[in-house]
């Protein structure tokens, strides 16, 4: 995924993770936090599309 990513893409990418992925390790509902990853990973997949 990355591999193929301009640097400002790449960079939007982290920063994206470092937003989205401590919201998830802090969620203490489970279905919730499988909600939030779901999102993410989809979020991901959508990004490496384009």
């Amino acid at each position: 995924m990355m591999g193929t990513m301009t640097s400002r893409r790449r960079k939007s990418c982290v920063r994206f993770l470092l937003m989205a992925l401590p919201g998830m390790r802090d969620e203490p509902d489970p279905e919730k936090k499988q909600a939030k990853l779901d999102e993410i990973i989809e979020t991901l997949e959508k990004t490496s599309e384009d």
